[in-house]
């Protein structure tokens, strides 16, 4: 858990930088459209609240189980994100070079929490046969 965290805390963290600095280049590569306005604005709040969410994944990486506060946040996250990035690809067919693959992205690491923390469950569930 604690690799998976530490990976989302750097991934989440420096897609808000970029968010927070220039926009404009991730919403073209994301979404294949420029932002201007307050969509710039938006923008930067979301790369603001990214990093947040970086920050909470780097201090809670020594979580090792699913109930741990950054665990269960990155697991929304991901888990959410990847549904509306997809739903956004498909229903309004704004999709930049990065869309998929930040589809997939989020996916594959949401199947990565689940199987850590169903390996966690089963490590906690052997743990007390073997003191028997």
């Amino acid at each position: 858990m604690e690799k998976l965290l530490m990976l989302a805390a750097i991934g989440e963290g420096a897609t808000g930088l970029v968010l927070l600095v220039y926009p404009q280049i991730a919403t073209r590569l994301f979404f294949g459209t420029e932002v201007t306005g307050v969509g710039i604005v938006m923008s930067r709040i979301a790369g603001i609240a990214l990093i947040g969410l970086g920050v909470g994944c780097w201090t809670g990486r020594n979580a090792s189980a699913f109930n741990s506060t950054a665990v269960r946040a990155i697991f929304t996250y991901s888990l959410l994100v990847a549904i509306y990035l997809a739903y956004v690809g498909i229903a309004t067919r704004l999709a930049g070079i990065l869309l998929w693959l930040a589809v997939a992205a989020h996916l594959g690491f949401t199947v990565l929490v689940v199987a850590a923390w169903r390996d966690d469950q089963r490590r906690a569930q052997a743990a007390p046969r073997k003191a028997a």
